[in-house]
């Protein structure tokens, strides 16, 4: 059973979201917040495997609330943005604080069931034209590159396997291009993370754009 929290500062939101989630026999709703400092405190209270997020809330945003939630070593809560515009700085914003990724609130419930499913088995949710979009928006302006810590780290193949997640390609497609077994790739991703120190996929793309290894609008990286 994966629990699940909702954070939303309208009352209906919250209610349609939890319905829609506890009417899965393996999803069950154990907390929903009003407002980001009510999140962080029944995230610590109540340990969901994934949180859904809204941005704009009083007393304290989404975004802080990610990034209180995120930055606890012993928290594996994944955190799930909700928002009304997919283009916007507060969930880039959002997504460097920490969290795994981001929906649409109009997203269809199966979508959102889906998503659920994908945060909680480790997973980021990638979509990948709409999140490189995304991040190559709010990079594109910035000329200061900035090399992350544990990217020298990298070995060659590894550093091959994060330009290719940053040109959100899956697993198996990265298995694919490069002639390699899925498990192996699962292999080079995990240690990709680890030596980033990084929580999953999406905290791994947005460094490699800041860092320069992937450039906004060029996705060939073998040119």
């Amino acid at each position: 059973m994966l629990r699940i929290g909702v954070v939303d500062d309208q009352a209906l939101v919250r209610t349609g979201f939890a319905l829609i989630l506890d009417s899965e026999p393996d999803l069950e709703v154990v907390c929903q917040a009003s407002n980001g400092r009510e999140a962080v405190e029944l995230c610590r209270r109540h340990r969901p495997d994934v949180i859904l997020m809204d941005i704009r809330m009083p007393e304290l945003d989404g975004i802080e609330a990610t990034r209180l939630i995120t930055a606890e070593p012993q928290n594996h809560t994944r955190v799930l943005i909700l928002t009304t515009f997919d283009i916007d700085d507060y969930v880039y914003d959002a997504m460097r604080a920490g969290a795994s990724g981001f929906l649409l609130k109009d997203t269809p419930p199966d979508e959102l069931i889906a998503a659920v499913h994908v945060l909680a088995t480790g997973e980021a949710l990638l979509a990948p034209s709409v999140t490189r979009r995304l991040i190559e928006q709010f990079v594109a302006g910035s000329t200061a590159y900035s090399p992350a810590p544990g990217l020298d780290d990298l070995t060659e193949r590894e550093t091959e396997v994060l330009k290719m997640m940053a040109r959100g390609l899956s697993n198996q497609e990265i298995a694919t291009e490069l002639y390699l077994g899925e498990t192996t790739v699962k292999t080079h991703v995990s240690r990709v993370l680890m030596k980033l120190d990084v929580r999953d996929r999406v905290q791994a793309v947005i460094t490699a754009y800041e860092s320069g290894i992937v450039r906004p609008g060029r996705h060939d990286d073998r040119h």
